[in-house]
Protein backbone atom coordinates (compact mmCIF):
# COMPACT_ATOMS: atom_id res chain seq x y z
CA UNK A 1 0.00 0.00 0.00
CA UNK A 2 1.12 3.59 -0.13
CA UNK A 3 2.63 5.78 2.18
CA UNK A 4 1.80 8.90 0.69
CA UNK A 5 0.60 10.64 3.85
CA UNK A 6 -1.81 12.61 1.87
CA UNK A 7 -3.76 9.36 0.80
CA UNK A 8 -6.83 8.80 2.67
CA UNK A 9 -7.21 4.78 3.49
CA UNK A 10 -10.55 2.85 3.57
CA UNK A 11 -11.26 -0.39 3.93
CA UNK A 12 -12.63 -1.18 0.24
CA UNK A 13 -13.13 0.64 -2.45
CA UNK A 14 -16.97 -0.02 -4.56
CA UNK A 15 -15.85 1.23 -8.44
CA UNK A 16 -18.34 0.51 -11.82
CA UNK A 17 -19.28 1.59 -14.57
CA UNK A 18 -15.87 3.06 -15.69
CA UNK A 19 -16.81 2.53 -19.40
CA UNK A 20 -13.43 2.98 -20.04
CA UNK A 21 -12.67 3.25 -24.14
CA UNK A 22 -15.69 5.97 -24.36
CA UNK A 23 -15.64 9.65 -24.83
CA UNK A 24 -17.75 10.03 -22.22
CA UNK A 25 -15.27 8.40 -19.19
CA UNK A 26 -14.52 11.05 -16.82
CA UNK A 27 -10.96 9.27 -16.54
CA UNK A 28 -9.27 12.83 -15.46
CA UNK A 29 -11.55 12.46 -12.44
CA UNK A 30 -11.49 9.33 -11.70
CA UNK A 31 -7.37 9.28 -11.80
CA UNK A 32 -7.75 12.36 -9.20
CA UNK A 33 -9.85 9.99 -6.87
CA UNK A 34 -7.41 7.16 -7.31
CA UNK A 35 -4.62 9.43 -6.40
CA UNK A 36 -6.38 10.68 -3.20
CA UNK A 37 -7.55 7.24 -2.29
CA UNK A 38 -6.15 3.86 -1.29
CA UNK A 39 -8.36 0.34 0.12
CA UNK A 40 -6.85 -3.02 1.19
CA UNK A 41 -9.47 -4.05 -1.51
CA UNK A 42 -10.75 -3.22 -4.54
CA UNK A 43 -14.30 -4.33 -6.45
CA UNK A 44 -14.61 -3.50 -10.03
CA UNK A 45 -17.90 -3.93 -10.28
CA UNK A 46 -18.74 -4.31 -14.47
CA UNK A 47 -18.54 -2.05 -17.67
CA UNK A 48 -14.90 -1.32 -16.89
CA UNK A 49 -13.96 -1.23 -20.27
CA UNK A 50 -16.62 -0.51 -23.03
CA UNK A 51 -15.97 -3.51 -25.59
CA UNK A 52 -19.45 -2.79 -27.28
CA UNK A 53 -17.63 0.84 -28.25
CA UNK A 54 -14.96 -0.18 -28.65
CA UNK A 55 -15.73 -2.60 -31.23
CA UNK A 56 -17.58 0.06 -33.38
CA UNK A 57 -14.55 2.34 -33.38
CA UNK A 58 -10.84 2.50 -31.40
CA UNK A 59 -10.87 5.60 -28.84
CA UNK A 60 -8.24 4.89 -25.72
CA UNK A 61 -6.50 8.26 -24.80
CA UNK A 62 -3.32 8.27 -22.78
CA UNK A 63 -5.94 9.21 -19.65
CA UNK A 64 -7.70 6.02 -19.64
CA UNK A 65 -4.08 4.10 -20.18
CA UNK A 66 -3.25 5.86 -16.98
CA UNK A 67 -6.26 4.54 -14.55
CA UNK A 68 -5.41 1.13 -15.67
CA UNK A 69 -1.81 1.68 -15.03
CA UNK A 70 -2.57 3.47 -11.52
CA UNK A 71 -5.03 0.38 -10.20
CA UNK A 72 -2.08 -1.93 -11.44
CA UNK A 73 -0.06 -0.09 -9.26
CA UNK A 74 -1.90 -0.37 -6.39
CA UNK A 75 -2.02 -4.12 -7.05
CA UNK A 76 1.92 -4.20 -7.32
CA UNK A 77 1.56 -2.07 -3.64
CA UNK A 78 -0.27 -4.87 -1.91
CA UNK A 79 -4.24 -3.83 -2.82
CA UNK A 80 -6.33 -6.78 -3.87
CA UNK A 81 -8.26 -6.22 -6.54
CA UNK A 82 -11.66 -8.94 -7.50
CA UNK A 83 -12.94 -7.62 -10.86
CA UNK A 84 -16.47 -8.83 -11.65
CA UNK A 85 -17.10 -8.10 -15.28
CA UNK A 86 -20.06 -6.53 -16.87
CA UNK A 87 -22.18 -6.77 -19.80
CA UNK A 88 -19.98 -3.92 -21.80
CA UNK A 89 -17.08 -6.23 -20.76
CA UNK A 90 -18.47 -9.43 -20.99
CA UNK A 91 -15.85 -10.84 -22.78
CA UNK A 92 -13.66 -10.74 -19.62
CA UNK A 93 -16.40 -13.49 -19.02
CA UNK A 94 -14.50 -15.65 -20.42
CA UNK A 95 -11.61 -16.30 -17.89
CA UNK A 96 -13.84 -16.05 -14.59
CA UNK A 97 -11.78 -17.90 -12.06
CA UNK A 98 -8.31 -16.69 -13.50
CA UNK A 99 -5.79 -14.18 -12.01
CA UNK A 100 -4.22 -12.07 -14.28
CA UNK A 101 -1.72 -10.09 -12.98
CA UNK A 102 -3.00 -10.36 -9.58
CA UNK A 103 -7.17 -9.53 -10.61
CA UNK A 104 -8.95 -11.55 -9.57
CA UNK A 105 -11.69 -12.28 -12.16
CA UNK A 106 -15.31 -13.79 -10.51
CA UNK A 107 -18.40 -13.56 -11.54
CA UNK A 108 -20.22 -12.15 -8.52
CA UNK A 109 -18.24 -12.00 -4.76
CA UNK A 110 -19.49 -11.81 -1.19
CA UNK A 111 -17.89 -9.37 0.63
CA UNK A 112 -17.98 -9.55 4.29
CA UNK A 113 -17.55 -5.68 5.96
CA UNK A 114 -15.78 -4.78 9.19
CA UNK A 115 -18.78 -5.13 11.33
CA UNK A 116 -19.70 -8.55 9.86
CA UNK A 117 -22.36 -7.48 7.42
CA UNK A 118 -22.59 -9.54 4.18
CA UNK A 119 -22.64 -8.65 0.88
CA UNK A 120 -23.28 -10.02 -2.96
CA UNK A 121 -21.03 -8.03 -5.37
CA UNK A 122 -22.46 -8.35 -9.15
CA UNK A 123 -22.64 -6.28 -11.83
CA UNK A 124 -26.92 -6.41 -12.16
CA UNK A 125 -27.41 -6.90 -15.99
CA UNK A 126 -28.36 -10.34 -15.08
CA UNK A 127 -31.28 -8.92 -13.87
CA UNK A 128 -32.01 -6.76 -17.13
CA UNK A 129 -34.54 -8.48 -18.86
CA UNK A 130 -33.55 -6.30 -21.95
CA UNK A 131 -30.25 -6.66 -21.71
CA UNK A 132 -30.77 -10.59 -21.37
CA UNK A 133 -33.44 -11.29 -23.52
CA UNK A 134 -33.70 -8.27 -26.28
CA UNK A 135 -29.82 -7.78 -26.98
CA UNK A 136 -30.29 -5.44 -30.22
CA UNK A 137 -32.58 -3.21 -27.87
CA UNK A 138 -30.17 -3.22 -25.85
CA UNK A 139 -27.59 -1.78 -28.33
CA UNK A 140 -29.89 0.70 -29.39
CA UNK A 141 -30.65 2.09 -26.27
CA UNK A 142 -26.85 2.09 -26.00
CA UNK A 143 -26.85 4.80 -28.71
CA UNK A 144 -29.28 6.48 -27.51
CA UNK A 145 -27.41 7.06 -24.17
CA UNK A 146 -24.13 8.14 -25.91
CA UNK A 147 -26.07 10.80 -28.10
CA UNK A 148 -27.28 11.78 -24.51
CA UNK A 149 -23.89 11.95 -23.69
CA UNK A 150 -23.06 13.98 -26.82
CA UNK A 151 -25.08 16.54 -26.52
CA UNK A 152 -24.08 17.01 -22.44
CA UNK A 153 -20.54 17.31 -23.07
CA UNK A 154 -21.43 20.66 -25.20
CA UNK A 155 -24.61 21.88 -23.31
CA UNK A 156 -21.71 22.05 -19.97
CA UNK A 157 -19.41 23.91 -21.97
CA UNK A 158 -22.12 26.59 -22.04
CA UNK A 159 -22.69 26.18 -18.66
CA UNK A 160 -19.61 26.46 -17.36
CA UNK A 161 -19.01 29.48 -19.14
CA UNK A 162 -22.47 30.94 -17.45
CA UNK A 163 -20.47 29.42 -14.26
CA UNK A 164 -22.93 26.86 -13.37
CA UNK A 165 -22.22 23.58 -12.09
CA UNK A 166 -21.93 19.96 -14.05
CA UNK A 167 -25.73 18.82 -14.73
CA UNK A 168 -26.39 15.43 -16.77
CA UNK A 169 -29.41 15.53 -19.55
CA UNK A 170 -29.67 11.77 -19.26
CA UNK A 171 -29.54 11.54 -15.53
CA UNK A 172 -32.85 14.36 -15.09
CA UNK A 173 -34.10 12.19 -18.23
CA UNK A 174 -34.02 8.53 -16.44
CA UNK A 175 -35.43 10.49 -12.83
CA UNK A 176 -38.66 12.01 -14.99
CA UNK A 177 -39.56 9.70 -17.64
CA UNK A 178 -41.87 7.31 -16.00
CA UNK A 179 -40.67 3.92 -18.02
CA UNK A 180 -37.22 5.05 -16.72
CA UNK A 181 -38.24 5.05 -13.17
CA UNK A 182 -39.99 1.95 -13.18
CA UNK A 183 -37.16 0.19 -14.82
CA UNK A 184 -35.16 1.40 -11.75
CA UNK A 185 -37.27 0.49 -9.08
CA UNK A 186 -37.75 -2.93 -10.92
CA UNK A 187 -34.14 -3.64 -11.11
CA UNK A 188 -33.76 -2.91 -7.76
CA UNK A 189 -36.46 -4.89 -6.41
CA UNK A 190 -34.72 -7.98 -8.71
CA UNK A 191 -31.54 -7.67 -7.37
CA UNK A 192 -32.84 -7.06 -3.70
CA UNK A 193 -34.23 -10.23 -4.12
CA UNK A 194 -31.53 -12.14 -5.23
CA UNK A 195 -30.06 -10.82 -1.94
CA UNK A 196 -32.67 -12.27 0.34
CA UNK A 197 -32.18 -15.77 -2.34
CA UNK A 198 -28.84 -16.05 -0.99
CA UNK A 199 -29.04 -15.03 2.36
CA UNK A 200 -27.21 -12.00 2.81
CA UNK A 201 -27.22 -8.41 4.29
CA UNK A 202 -27.55 -6.77 0.93
CA UNK A 203 -26.06 -6.53 -2.40
CA UNK A 204 -24.06 -3.67 -4.36
CA UNK A 205 -24.19 -3.35 -7.67
CA UNK A 206 -23.87 -1.10 -11.13
CA UNK A 207 -24.95 -1.39 -14.47
CA UNK A 208 -27.95 1.69 -14.07
CA UNK A 209 -25.82 4.22 -13.42
CA UNK A 210 -27.86 5.18 -10.37
CA UNK A 211 -25.87 5.61 -7.30
CA UNK A 212 -27.89 4.85 -4.19
CA UNK A 213 -28.11 3.35 -0.63
CA UNK A 214 -31.53 2.18 0.79
CA UNK A 215 -33.28 -0.48 2.20
CA UNK A 216 -36.66 -0.27 0.61
CA UNK A 217 -36.98 -4.15 0.12
CA UNK A 218 -35.85 -5.24 2.96
CA UNK A 219 -31.94 -5.55 2.92
CA UNK A 220 -29.51 -2.83 2.04
CA UNK A 221 -29.22 -2.16 -1.92
CA UNK A 222 -26.12 -0.01 -2.88
CA UNK A 223 -25.57 1.11 -6.75
CA UNK A 224 -22.32 2.69 -7.32
CA UNK A 225 -23.15 4.78 -9.50
CA UNK A 226 -20.65 5.31 -12.35
CA UNK A 227 -17.53 7.50 -14.08
CA UNK A 228 -19.46 9.14 -16.54
CA UNK A 229 -22.12 10.72 -15.41
CA UNK A 230 -22.18 11.00 -11.40
CA UNK A 231 -18.59 10.27 -10.52
CA UNK A 232 -19.75 8.30 -7.66
CA UNK A 233 -18.35 5.55 -5.36
CA UNK A 234 -19.01 3.14 -2.61
CA UNK A 235 -16.30 3.16 -0.01
CA UNK A 236 -16.50 1.07 3.22
CA UNK A 237 -14.83 2.59 6.19
CA UNK A 238 -12.49 0.87 8.74
CA UNK A 239 -15.12 0.36 11.34
CA UNK A 240 -18.03 -1.54 8.09
CA UNK A 241 -19.70 1.61 7.65
CA UNK A 242 -20.69 1.94 3.40
CA UNK A 243 -21.13 5.48 2.44
CA UNK A 244 -21.79 6.84 -1.06
CA UNK A 245 -18.83 9.28 -2.21
CA UNK A 246 -19.66 11.79 -4.67
CA UNK A 247 -16.68 12.82 -6.17
CA UNK A 248 -16.99 16.13 -7.76
CA UNK A 249 -19.24 17.44 -4.92
CA UNK A 250 -16.26 16.27 -2.32
CA UNK A 251 -13.88 17.85 -4.27
CA UNK A 252 -15.76 21.17 -4.82
CA UNK A 253 -16.05 21.64 -1.52
CA UNK A 254 -12.71 20.73 -0.06
CA UNK A 255 -11.01 22.75 -2.62
CA UNK A 256 -13.67 25.75 -1.22
CA UNK A 257 -11.86 25.18 1.99
CA UNK A 258 -7.93 25.88 1.52
CA UNK A 259 -7.02 25.07 4.99
CA UNK A 260 -8.67 21.63 3.97
CA UNK A 261 -6.07 20.11 1.18
CA UNK A 262 -6.03 16.60 2.54
CA UNK A 263 -9.36 16.28 4.57
CA UNK A 264 -11.24 14.87 1.84
CA UNK A 265 -12.17 11.58 3.85
CA UNK A 266 -14.62 14.41 6.22
CA UNK A 267 -15.60 16.58 3.63
CA UNK A 268 -16.52 14.03 1.13
CA UNK A 269 -18.27 11.50 3.37
CA UNK A 270 -21.98 11.68 2.20
CA UNK A 271 -25.28 10.45 3.64
CA UNK A 272 -25.96 6.84 1.94
CA UNK A 273 -28.98 7.53 1.68
CA UNK A 274 -28.99 10.01 -0.69
CA UNK A 275 -30.18 9.57 -4.34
Amino acid sequence: MSRDPETIRVRTLFLSDLHLGTKGCQAEALLEFLRCYDAETIYLVGDIVDGWRLKSGWYWPQSHNDVVQKLLRKVRKGTSLIYVPGNHDEFLRDYIGVNLGGIELAEHALHETADGKRYLVIHGDQFDLVVRHARWLALLGDGAYTAALFVNTYLNIVRRKLGLTYWSLSAWAKLRVKNAVNFISKFEELLAAEARRQEVDGVICGHIHHAVMHEHYGVSYVNTGDWVESCTVVVEHWDGKLELLRWNEALKRSLSKPETTVSLEKSAAFDGRAA
